[in-house]
């Protein structure tokens, strides 16, 4: 009935109220928290059933907000799925599993968002409603597949099953931050060094050039005007740094044609660029093929896919694969010609849709592209390390050559 489905939307939807509570927990200390309900005797009543002394609920003030909350991690998410799916399958209902999970969460902002799911379901919601509910904590496609397991009934395999997803893309992410952090970390040092020439050492030497009357040659006379600014209206450049900065990511963030073009030119990088379109093809395909694998249909898998892709190129793809598979054509059609899309990925959907395993396929390509992005990866460190040493060097040679031709000068007068 239309009407019982939009008045159970109307009620898991009503407006939720924001209180901090104050409890003694199991292992007697003091512990603080925030929690959403419908009013401070719900909010009560709920942590007392959890075996909570209660000490104080109070609705939070406008001034009283969260620091760091935002999305589960992928490593969180990993390791709560497992969990979960271990308490389901020994027979634990999933009311007090989610209580196990949330009793057990160090993070205060993983314990809360748990808190949250066992309150919804305690009103009889199903995890999926209480998963929309907090659907900026939540990845949109794990919601729709708890969705699709609540329908199958097998709600512990599909769990299983995005536990390993999590966790390759746990192992993605942390070889992408690998690989950044020594370049970071050198670029930092070298940035540094600069600076302290500039502002300490370069100044040490021009005072000593001016007594003795040296010839400053072109160089010296840029890089002491370079070191007079730096000292003298340093606030200017940390200002416009700052401002560029900020414009750079409202810009990335807010405007769909700036962030396209910004991917784009990423995306024809030397090197730069099949880290990205392998991460990218990566991740799609794999998502793509636990969709299939789980009964979901391919339009339904599309729209999750342009949900949860930041990448404009990927999302203008899928928005014409669900243009194409409105009009009959076959997937592989949107992919044919596109720049983004490696002629192996191409060759292997086509593959997939003439022998009808699709999902299967789709997992040996997300399989093989994994192991392409860790190559590249591997590749950009080694190259990576001997490039920065060169750019430090060139860069400290360049200041240490302005110093001492003058000296040259200085000398030749004194002989």
């Amino acid at each position: 009935d239309p009407s019982v489905v939009t008045e159970h939307r109307e009620r898991i939807r009503r407006p939720l109220h924001d209180y901090r509570y104050t409890i003694i927990n199991g292992v007697g200390k003091k512990e603080q928290g925030t929690f959403e309900a419908e009013s401070a005797d719900d909010v009560r009543n709920f942590l007392l059933s959890m075996d909570y002394q209660v000490l104080e609920v109070k609705e939070r003030s406008k001034m009283d907000i969260d620091i760091g909350a935002g999305k589960f991690s992928a490593s969180d998410l990993s390791f709560s799925l497992t969990q979960l799916s271990t308490y389901l399958k020994a027979g634990i209902p999933l009311a007090d599993s989610v209580r196990i999970l949330a009793k057990q969460s160090k993070k205060p902002t993983v314990k809360k968002s748990f808190f949250q799911l066992v309150y919804q379901l305690l009103k009889g919601e199903s995890l999926s409603d209480a998963m929309t509910l907090q659907d900026k904590v939540f990845p949109k496609l794990l919601i729709n597949m708890v969705k699709t397991a609540e329908m199958t009934g097998d709600l512990p395999s599909i769990l299983d099953d995005m536990a390993d997803y999590y966790t390759s893309m746990d192992q993605t992410r942390k070889q992408m931050k690998s690989a950044m952090t020594y370049p970071i970390v050198v670029l930092v040092i070298a940035f540094g060094v600069l600076i302290f020439m500039l502002s300490y050492l370069v100044p040490q030497f021009t005072t000593m050039f001016e007594d003795n009357g040296a010839e400053l040659p072109a160089l010296t006379k840029a890089i002491i005007a370079t070191s007079d600014f730096i000292r003298n209206k340093w606030y200017i450049l940390l200002s416009v740094t700052l401002i560029i900065v900020i414009v750079f990511i409202q810009l990335y963030k807010k405007n769909q044609k700036f962030r396209e073009s910004v991917q784009i030119m990423l995306m024809h990088l030397p090197v730069i660029k099949d880290i990205i379109i392998y991460n990218e093809i990566a991740n799609f395909t794999k998502t793509f093929a636990s969709l299939l694998n789980h009964g979901v249909f391919i339009t339904d898998s599309m729209e999750i896919l342009s949900k949860i892709t930041n990448n404009e190129v990927m999302k203008r793809i899928i928005g014409t694969t669900l243009e194409n598979l409105g009009k009959g054509d076959s997937i592989s059609s949107a992919f044919k010609g596109e720049w983004a899309i490696p002629v192996v990925a191409y060759e292997m959907i086509v593959t997939g849709e003439t022998t009808g395993q699709l999902g299967q396929m789709m997992e040996k390509v997300a399989d093989h592209f994994q192991m392409l992005h860790k190559n590249v990866i591997d590749q950009m460190k080694s190259l990576v390390e001997p490039l920065l040493i060169c750019f430090l060097a060139v860069i400290v040679g360049i200041i240490l050559l302005s110093i001492i031709q003058p000296m040259f000068s200085i000398y030749s007068q004194i002989k």
